[in-house]
């Protein structure tokens, strides 16, 4: 029978901290790239032209029809060569976590861009026609009337998109980045304390995990009324 030794879990927390602050720093830019790009994707999709469309679905297709992890691997092995030589960047940047932060910020745009596209697609068209028909172009139109009314109505799949991601992120493992699930697992196999801080690492996730959902529920009940 297993005896669990939780005694060095205190002295483990400033190096946990570290890994959590990797994760969180590619939870929130994935997220802020995610819905910047995911919106110009979902304009693409719904736009009259050709190009533009046939573009944002392939790119919604593929990534959407390409697990995570693989994704991951790719951009590992594509991204350093591309910050290094064509853009010129130093040799001391963090080259994983640039890897890591292009590969989810991309990936999760997919995501995002079909979220988006439906929230678009909700509001009526008698809105675009009142704008147009009040002088603005279809991009005032869209940006002030259409894009403000859908994502009242997105936020609480944004943000439980986000949540998803945050789980996510512990697969930044396959390229031997630190963030808090690795550092949590490679304290235990120093430590022989494995089981306790997978454990450990596992109960953190759940608390986060379950007071977001708990936020994303308040807001669905405050959009509601």
């Amino acid at each position: 029978m297993h005896h669990f030794d939780w005694s060095g879990i205190p002295a483990a927390l400033p190096t946990l901290l570290s890994g959590l602050r990797i994760t969180i720093e590619i939870t929130v830019l994935a997220v802020i790239v995610g819905i910047l790009w995911g919106t110009v994707l979902a304009l693409f999709r719904l736009s009259n032209f050709k190009p533009l469309s046939v573009f944002a679905n392939l790119y919604v297709t593929i990534f959407r029809s390409i697990p995570l992890v693989m994704v991951l691997l790719w951009f590992f092995l594509i991204v350093p060569q591309f910050l290094q030589s064509v853009l010129g960047l130093s040799p001391d940047i963090d080259i994983r976590l640039a890897s890591a932060l292009v590969a989810f910020s991309l990936f999760e745009a997919a995501y995002y861009s079909e979220i988006i596209r439906a929230g678009i697609q909700s509001v009526s068209r008698g809105q675009v026609s009142a704008a147009l028909a009040l002088g603005m172009s279809y991009g005032q139109s869209m940006w002030l009337v259409i894009l403000p009314q859908a994502f009242r109505a997105m936020v609480p799949l944004l943000l439980t998109q986000g949540i998803v991601l945050f789980q996510d992120t512990s697969l930044v493992y396959v390229i031997g980045l630190a963030d808090f699930f690795s550092t949590s697992a490679n304290i235990g196999d120093r430590d022989g304390t494995t089981v306790e801080m997978i454990l450990f690492a596992g109960a953190c996730y759940f608390v986060v995990c379950t007071l977001a959902s708990v936020l994303v529920k308040r807001l669905q009940q405050r959009y509601a009324r």
